[in-house]
């Protein structure tokens, strides 16, 4: 579904992202895992159009999107929860959703709005109150239900259970599981190692921009050198 080949991104003359290939398979959850500062939120970026690479080539669906909008990929299946939420503070929750569902007519929307209040029961008992002034846990529901709205493919989650309570952190991972079950393949960036290898198939690890390590997640959890970066043991 995703192909990303040598791609080279810089901040001015910082190379943050250094020669990075992987793949994310239809029906696939995959997790990029790493230190801050290795440059996992800056290939969703570059993936999501955001950002751009300095050569390599970024494939979605078959076709080159190296070069294509950011809105223009929201329209055409790919969705991007950013780090930090990043919802419209002073609308409303289903102001929020709306907006998230720009690229569908207004029947596609009223269906979509009403599955994501299936999956976030309590964004439906929000859905008339500012968004600026729901809890994070609210808010980050809010942000994947905003994402949800354009029908994707492929979901890119950016730290989905930053600044979360452990009750909550478990509840963002048992959504996303059942986001994949239902259908959508899922690229996570998640500082908390343990719980995306947890649920992820594959899983890359990175390092000052390059990509030291990939395999299953399963043989990621056992590897000694990540339990003793990443895992805490």
């Amino acid at each position: 579904m995703l192909k990303v080949e040598g791609i080279n991104v810089y901040y001015g003359t910082i190379h943050a992202v250094k020669n990075i290939s992987f793949e994310v398979a239809q029906g696939e959850i995959v997790t990029l895992i790493g230190a801050n500062g290795a440059g996992k939120s800056t290939i969703l970026k570059t993936v999501s159009g955001i950002l751009r690479s300095k050569g390599g080539s970024i494939s979605f669906l078959g076709e080159d999107i190296s070069s294509v909008n950011a809105y223009e990929l929201t329209r055409r299946g790919l969705s991007h929860v950013p780090e930090g939420r990043r919802i419209f503070q002073q609308l409303t929750v289903e102001e929020n959703l709306e907006m998230g569902g720009y690229p569908h007519s207004a029947s596609i929307n009223k269906k979509n709005i009403e599955k994501v209040y299936e999956t976030f029961p309590r964004i439906r008992e929000r859905k008339r109150q500012i968004a600026g002034t729901l809890s994070g846990g609210e808010q980050q529901m809010l942000a994947l239900g905003r994402s949800l709205m354009s029908s994707p493919r492929l979901m890119m989650m950016d730290e989905p259970s930053m600044g979360l309570a452990p009750v909550l952190v478990q509840q963002i991972f048992d959504i996303i599981k059942e986001l994949n079950e239902a259908g959508t393949t899922i690229l996570l960036v998640e500082q908390n190692a343990r719980m995306a290898l947890s649920v992820a198939h594959r899983g890359y690890v990175l390092e000052t921009g390059r990509i030291a390590l990939s395999a299953d997640a399963s043989d990621l959890l056992n590897n000694d050198e990540v339990k003793r970066a990443y895992l805490g043991g």
